[in-house]
């Protein structure tokens, strides 16, 4: 015979084989019991049918019961996988609770191996870009030193960028407020290029959230705004704006723009609009690669200020 291949239609049929073999066990009593008790012709076959209906039911209504924990045991997995929850919760059979059990165990696991991986990839990123940018911003160093610190700057920022992208925790799970992570990297580029005298606003709603790791947000951010900054004239904006169930950030500035044709090439990895300019040309690579994790998108446009528009989108919380 054929096996269904659902659970619940096995358990259905485990149910009706198992009240089917009671009727006629009970049809052949109602028999004997006829033959064998005076009177009881009387009650005829109307009282085993009654019977067996009843245990047809309650067949039905154990099969339905038995699969109650695993209906919702989809929505569990399912929220874990959108990072509603980090463990599978709940009583399960005794032959499904240990399956959920070693289930959660590898979760857990996994958990710790990604928040190792991650504190390992932040002490490099702490040990190496900071040498590294001072060794990039030394005016006496040689042309050969410079490239050379360009190239070992693109093997230490982008292979970062995505492990830390590929090792996050489930996106759902992040939550950050944008107002002030970009008001912290205004003041941290207003600084750096405090010698421009450049004019940065920022305009923000205070209680949007991104459901992005604050510091993947300050990654992105930062990058665009560091971009914006050093091909502006003098102004930067940043504008964002919730939209249904997205943020869109908006960063603009009044620089000399990029062609079309060149919008999307710059997206890729060590690609640079201009080979002259100090960079490795994996920032925006960076953008779009961590705002894809999040399901977002990052796309370059023209600016009413007449440079360049970076137009960020993430998932709002």
């Amino acid at each position: 015979m054929m096996m269904p291949r659902t659970l619940r239609s096995r358990l259905l049929l485990a149910s009706v084989l198992w009240t089917a073999g009671l009727l006629a066990l009970m049809h052949m009593i109602s028999i004997v019991l006829m033959h064998m008790v005076p009177g009881i012709k009387r009650v005829g076959h109307a009282g085993p049918a009654l019977f067996g209906v009843a245990l047809m039911l309650a067949g039905a209504w154990a099969a339905r019961a038995s699969l109650a924990p695993l209906r919702g045991l989809r929505a569990k997995v399912q929220a874990v996988r959108n990072g509603g929850a980090t463990r599978i919760g709940g009583e399960y059979p005794e032959e499904v609770q240990p399956l959920i059990d070693n289930v959660n165990a590898l979760l857990e696991d996994r958990e710790k191996a990604v928040q190792r991986a991650y504190a390992t990839a932040g002490d490099l990123a702490h040990g190496l870009k900071t040498p590294l940018a001072l060794l990039a911003r030394e005016p006496d160093a040689s042309g050969a030193i410079a490239e050379q610190v360009r190239r070992m700057a693109s093997l230490v920022d982008y292979p970062l960028a995505r492990a830390r992208a590929a090792a996050v925790a489930p996106a759902g799970a992040a939550r950050c407020i944008v107002a002030p992570c970009a008001e912290a990297l205004v003041r941290t580029l207003t600084k750096l290029h405090a010698e421009r005298a450049l004019d940065i606003s920022v305009k923000v709603p205070p209680d949007a959230a991104a459901r992005v790791r604050r510091e993947d947000l300050e990654e992105m951010l930062g990058n665009v705004l560091d971009n914006a900054c050093k091909w502006a004239h003098g102004r930067v904006a940043f504008d964002a704006a919730l939209e249904g169930a997205a943020i869109t950030v908006l960063v603009d500035d009044d620089g000399r723009g990029l062609a079309p044709a060149l919008r999307t090439a710059v997206l890729e990895r060590g690609v640079r609009a201009n080979e002259a300019a100090p960079g490795s040309g994996l920032g925006l690579a960076i953008v779009r690669d961590l705002a894809a994790h999040y399901g977002g998108t990052v796309a370059l446009e023209d600016s009413p200020l007449g440079g360049l528009r970076v137009r960020l989108t993430l998932p709002a919380d």
